[in-house]
């Protein structure tokens, strides 16, 4: 058994790396276009990871994720837009601004459960975005503000060219990867895992499950959180429509569309999702309509999303 399963794990990170391996190689290659997509798609999909943490592997439906997203975007954007702070220690408060709002909101929220997490969630992620607006002074509020490219430099590198905002953008998700391949591979993922399967049964082993809850609440938020303070500083733009309901909402859909509680699933998810609505909003401005027919259809023929069919029906080890 001990055999198999170093050979499962030798074979999950052999794949893995092979996806950050092929998406290096395609900096190379991709038209000007489809680089910058992908970049922010890479991006992106560290965000449905955070997400996918709490809802995939933990079990929890958040519908408030928009929160630590806009946390970690504000947190950078602002200390650089009024502070004058540089791209390093502008990053390094998002994170913590992101860690420190999802700390309190696991500490508050956690005192619920099922629905009445996810309304809490959904509340808390509104009282920020209205927050956003309120303070538009700061904020700018919808309407945003632009991050001058003198701030967008890490180190010397300018992050605002393009070669640069991939290579980025790919480190970012790489980090991503691993630390979420840690996580599930660890003792601590596979209690997550339990909890999400059984969680009196759970309990009664002994497990503490309002600490792994609130642990997994944390990495969620300030996963998700880096997630935006990149997505500000790569792009240079901050606004409050990141705090919005909708940006709760992708994350849910992109990891749904991928598999739940896979690690490849929400970039899977991510990116056919942005292309959908890329190629669709070519073809029609009903482009949502085209994109819900295919949600439907992905729900109907692959429940357990792409990933979580592919390892359904012939790749069992994948994590």
């Amino acid at each position: 058994m001990s055999v198999f399963f170093g050979s499962d794990l030798r074979k999950s990170w052999t794949l893995h790396i092979g996806v950050i391996m092929l998406l290096f190689a395609l900096q190379f290659i991709l038209p000007a276009y489809h680089h910058g997509n992908l970049a922010r798609i890479m991006v992106l999909t560290c965000y449905a990871m955070g997400y996918n943490i709490l809802f995939g592997y933990t079990g929890l439906l958040s519908l408030g994720h928009a929160l630590f997203f806009a946390s970690g975007m504000y947190g950078m954007s602002l200390t650089v837009q009024h502070l004058g702070w540089s791209a390093g220690p502008a990053l390094l408060a998002g994170l913590v601004a992101g860690f420190a709002v999802a700390l309190a909101i696991g500490l508050l929220a956690l005192r619920t459960a099922g629905v009445a997490f996810m309304i809490v969630t959904l509340m808390f992620a509104q009282a920020g975005y209205l927050a956003a607006l309120y303070f538009g002074e700061y904020t700018r509020g919808d309407e945003g503000f632009v991050i001058q490219q003198s701030f967008r430099q890490l180190a010397g590198i300018n992050l605002a060219d393009p070669t640069n905002r991939y290579f980025a953008a790919l480190i970012l998700f790489a980090i991503c990867v691993f630390v979420s391949l840690r996580v599930v591979q660890a003792g601590f993922g596979r209690v997550l895992v339990a909890i999400r399967e059984n969680e009196e049964r759970t309990r009664m082993l002994g497990y503490d499950i309002h600490r792994h809850k609130l642990a997994a609440v944390v990495l969620s938020g300030t996963m998700s959180a880096a997630a935006g303070a990149a997505y500000g500083l790569l792009f240079g733009y901050a606004g409050a429509t990141f705090a919005s309901v909708q940006y709760s909402i992708f994350p849910l859909l992109w990891v749904l569309l991928g598999g739940a509680g896979t690690i490849l699933g929400p970039f899977v998810g991510t990116l056919f999702m942005f292309y959908l609505i890329d190629l669709s909003s070519g073809l029609t401005t009903a482009y949502m309509l085209i994109a819900g027919f295919a949600l439907v259809m992905l729900t109907l023929f692959a429940p357990q999303g792409l990933v979580g069919e592919l390892r359904r029906r012939a790749l069992r080890w994948l994590p």
